[in-house]
């Protein structure tokens, strides 16, 4: 094996343990470039995933900056070099890509790249990515780390073993996670099936005994209208009962937002379109949180929800603030009003628990805990804490 820093036994097992440790596919993908980088002393790193379409479903890129990688533009196609990768089924190793009969070169704000080391991710017989290293760092070369030896390629074979051990395992961490996703996919589907019949079963009969009351107290209106207006009063009750059916049906649905956005951004939405629609200020903050795995994401929303919903409706609240923050290796949540407050021993007794249990079981369910701090007339903190990445 290569004798860089990086490539030791302990090395390849902290890149090995760190692919498995991701679930989403997108992680996987830069956990693997990160580690190939890193591990092969390359200054560029990528993996490309092909479409059926001729370019690439996804493309992941380390070692160069956000802002680069915005200036060179959509994503490449499957040409020269990279659709040898993808079609050849076989390693690549160049002493100057750019002398490659197949190079078609590349955009203006690319890198310059030379030296270039690559081969196919492959789950059995389907190649399902491609790995690329180029520019190999040479640390011996004191006055240019980048420059490389007088002639031939920087990476050698060594690096191309390495490289083939790291991309066996890149393999199954790649199908381990496109079968999370799937079976993440699948649940939604069926969840989303159950959630129907469900509306289907209550709000629709709701709604049914909505339209008789309606048209009861159409028909008392003239001749018993004490009556008419006991129907009508009825009428109201049902339209609340139907809207909270639905309500509840829907926020069980996994929104959007969260797969698209992420948990800091859906967040802050919902407190800006809250604090919109309601007189009481709604506030949100965060600090130091970045993606966290989607049944924790999943989890703190919910919470956060629940206990925003409680403070809007039930506490008489001037103000409600939201934060999110890191607490050592977890996540903290804190939603805080300064309405009037209740007793939970109380409230568990009259058994209403304005979703507290439920709360309590979403942080439950992923290894988490809930705390609700409150008393009459000291305003409300319930606070969750999710265990991290």
């Amino acid at each position: 094996m290569s004798q860089g820093p990086r490539s030791g036994l302990a090395a390849v097992s902290s890149a090995l343990l760190a692919m498995s440790r991701h679930l989403e596919v997108r992680d996987v993908l830069k956990t693997i470039v990160a580690s190939a980088r890193e591990l092969l002393d390359a200054q560029y790193a990528a993996l490309g995933v092909p479409d059926d379409h001729g370019g690439f479903a996804q493309f992941v890129v380390d070692g160069v900056s956000e802002e680069q990688w915005k200036a060179i533009g959509p994503l490449p196609r499957q040409h020269g070099i990279l659709a040898a990768m993808l079609h050849q089924a076989r390693p690549e190793r160049l002493a100057d890509v750019r002398e490659d009969p197949r190079f078609e070169g590349w955009p203006a704000a690319h890198p310059d790249m030379s030296d270039f080391l690559g081969l196919p991710i492959r789950d059995g017989d389907e190649i399902i990515g491609a790995l690329f290293l180029a520019n190999k760092l040479h640390p011996e070369n004191a006055d240019s780390p980048h420059r490389k030896p007088e002639s031939g390629c920087g990476f050698t074979e060594d690096d191309e073993e390495l490289l083939s051990i790291l991309a066996q395992h890149a393999a199954i961490a790649l199908t381990n996670a496109r079968l999370y996703e799937r079976s993440r996919e699948l649940t939604i589907a069926e969840e989303r099936s159950r959630l129907a019949h469900e509306l289907h079963d209550a709000v629709s009969q709701k709604l049914f005994s909505l339209r008789l009351t309606a048209q009861a107290a159409a028909a008392l209106v003239d001749r018993d209208p004490a009556r008419a207006k006991g129907e009508l009063q009825q009428v109201t009750a049902l339209a609340a009962e139907a809207a909270d059916e639905l309500r509840a049906a829907v926020v069980e649905l996994r929104p959007a937002a969260l797969d698209e956005d992420g948990l800091v951004a859906t967040l802050r939405t919902h407190a800006q379109v809250l604090d919109r629609a309601h007189t009481a200020r709604v506030t949100f903050t965060s600090r130091g949180v970045r993606a966290l795995p989607a049944a924790q994401e999943e989890a703190l929303l919910r919470v956060a929800q629940e206990a925003l919903h409680n403070a809007l409706r039930h506490s008489g609240a001037d103000h409600v603030d939201v934060t999110l923050h890191k607490r050592g290796p977890g996540t903290v949540l804190r939603i805080t009003d300064d309405g009037k407050g209740f007793d939970p021993t109380t409230v568990r007794r009259a058994g209403r628990h304005l979703g507290l249990v439920s709360m309590r079981d979403r942080a439950g369910g992923i290894g988490g805990s809930l705390t609700v701090e409150s008393a009459p007339g000291k305003g409300t903190t319930i606070e969750m804490e999710a265990p991290g990445g």
